[in-house]
């Protein structure tokens, strides 16, 4: 089509050409099929050959110039007077006064009707009937009679009444063409419309996703363009059904809707079955028919007026987080445009809500280091208060006695004062002790065994109630430090906590490899506890102890698992992969 040419015309023009070669076939069938010249190949013939010749040509420059999108505004006027001077050329090759091809002066009167005006076209009609005329009398035989002339008069009314009743039918062709321009403007109106309102919501949505990392108005930005560019947006938006559902537990729960109601909105579907479950299963957009009867979203009350649904996966790289759908109470709404908007839409929205995700887990982690490290300082806090503030204040205590024996019992002041010094070196020994604990330089230098051997070692010497055994392979090698360093805390964590509350007389460590995974096992012969009785109350007890474990575990991608019953001792057992 033409640029700058609405459809309509570029029809209208390629009627026009249409006609114009089934007026030149016709002109060829009636020069040959002339008694007048009896097959004979005269000079008129020939010129009315070249005459047919030339239109052909010219109509298929005409033809191509729309075929290749040429602008079409100078050409109808071009064509009006090319075909003009062929209507007279044909009538004066033809014979002038008697000639057959009179017909031919009606086709520039008809494509002035269709398309200019009345003035053009009466100018057109007096132009080529006057033409007519001086011809005709131009090549009026010497002594002509009344019938050639009423012959002659009979030929020009005929036109002008011919071009009459044309340019009374061009008229109402043109009103038809013109109405379809009006109709087709206001179709590229509509569209422009619903572009420009494409444009701007994706670029407030762009603008949403860029300058929030919450997780409501993300889903909020979804919703508000899920409805965009559809058939019938100033109707259809406002009662448009949009659901986006997010992975949860068991299944896919409703993150955020529009005109569900309040229960609806508490609910989750399995993601096994029918639309839902195809997008999961190909990754790829579905469109669907009559939502309600679908075997998921049909539990949805608010999808039983719709007609029409589209579900959107949204996906970020090889993972999709959840599924958009949109029902539509009217047939044939979604197309393949639609698709790749709300494609594009939901990619660039999952991708926004792995970074608000990305914060979420910071803001956590960031909370979850301050309780640990809340944690850490209350454990040090009651460390001091049970051990070496115990003991210093002992020490001042018995210093206190010393002084006192020393004004009455001078001989047993020595004995006091050995006792003094054995109390301050076995606290010296606790605070080095729990020097080592905060960082273990040992770790650093030497490895885990080392690490492991001069914290039993340090126990010992402090507390010899408990037998503390190590059992290792050489890990050194195969585990990086950090993997090193956070087993380190595990087992000493673990140690710490059957020497408090299992009231164990042996403690035993295991560190062994299995062909794809690290295995440490601390193992005691206390007085064992119920662990499900345990679990289910801890969020009461003020003890992190199993919290702890459990979250350092997940740093190194680490299992634990606690075994344990009532007078059988408890097992820690902790797994770490060898390979991601």
């Amino acid at each position: 089509m033409s640029r700058g040419v609405s459809r309509p015309l570029f029809q209208l023009d390629w009627l026009i050409c249409n006609l114009r070669w089934l007026l030149l076939v016709g002109v060829g069938i009636v020069a040959w099929i002339d008694p007048a010249r009896s097959g004979q190949f005269d000079l008129k013939t020939q010129v009315t050959l070249g005459l047919l010749l030339a239109g052909a040509a010219y109509n298929m420059v005409v033809m191509i110039l729309l075929v290749r999108e040429v602008s079409a505004r100078p050409l109808p006027l071009f064509t009006v007077v090319v075909d003009a001077i062929l209507a007279i050329a044909f009538v004066a090759a033809s014979g002038g006064w008697d000639s057959r091809l009179y017909f031919f002066g009606l086709f520039p009167i008809i494509t002035v009707g269709l398309r200019f005006g009345w003035l053009v076209r009466i100018l057109t009609t007096v132009g080529i009937i006057l033409s007519f005329v001086a011809l005709s009398y131009v090549m009026l035989p010497a002594e002509p009679g009344g019938t050639v002339y009423f012959a002659v008069i009979v030929n020009l009314v005929v036109l002008a009444v011919a071009a009459l009743i044309t340019g009374m039918v061009s008229d109402r062709v043109k009103d038809l063409v013109l109405r379809a321009v009006r109709v087709e403007e206001e179709a590229e109106l509509r569209k422009l419309r619903v572009a420009r309102e494409q444009a701007r919501a994706i670029f407030d949505m762009a603008a949403t996703l860029s300058a929030t990392l919450s997780y409501t108005r993300i889903l909020e930005a979804i919703l508000d363009i899920a409805t965009m560019g559809l058939k019938g947006l100033e109707s259809l938006s406002g009662q448009m059904v949009s659901i986006v559902f997010l992975h949860a537990k068991r299944g896919l729960q409703v993150s955020a809707a529009r005109r569900l109601s309040q229960r609806e909105e508490a609910m989750q579907i399995p993601g096994k079955e029918g639309f839902v479950a195809q997008v999961l299963r190909t990754a790829e957009s579905v469109i669907g028919n009559d939502p309600g009867n679908d075997p998921e979203l049909g539990l949805f009350v608010a999808l039983h007026r719709c007609k029409s649904v589209v579900c959107v996966p949204l996906r970020a790289g090889f993972e999709t987080y959840g599924v958009l759908a949109v029902g539509s109470p009217d047939s044939d709404v979604f197309t393949a445009e639609h698709i790749e908007l709300l494609t594009a839409v939901c990619n660039q929205a999952t991708i926004a809500l792995q970074n608000a995700q990305l914060y979420a887990n910071l803001q956590q982690e960031k909370e979850r280091i301050v309780e640990v490290e809340e944690d850490a300082r209350k454990k040090l806090a009651r460390d001091l208060h049970d051990g070496p503030t115990q003991s210093v204040a002992a020490i001042a205590m018995r210093l206190n006695y010393s002084q006192k024996l020393l004004q009455h019992d001078p001989s047993k002041v020595g004995e006091e004062l050995a006792k003094i010094e054995e109390l301050a070196r076995r606290t010296t020994k606790e605070i080095r002790h729990m020097l080592f604990t905060l960082r273990p330089l040992v770790l650093e230098t030497q490895g885990l065994v080392a690490a492991l051997e001069t914290s039993i070692q340090k126990v010992m010497e402090t507390d010899d109630s408990v037998a503390i055994h190590l059992e290792a392979d050489k890990i050194e090698s195969k585990l990086d430090m950090n993997t090193q360093g956070v087993v380190f805390y595990i087992v000493e964590e673990a140690v710490g906590n059957a020497r408090k509350h299992a009231q164990a007389k042996n403690i035993w460590i295991r560190l062994k490899f299995r062909p794809d995974a690290f295995v440490a096992q601390i193992k005691d012969d206390g007085v064992g506890f119920d662990v499900d009785k345990v679990t289910a109350s801890y969020e009461t007890r003020g003890s992190l102890g199993m919290v702890n474990l459990r979250e350092r575990a997940e740093l190194i991608n680490g299992l634990i698992s606690i075994d344990s019953e009532h007078g059988a001792g408890t097992t820690i057992t902790l797994a770490v992969p060898l390979t991601r």
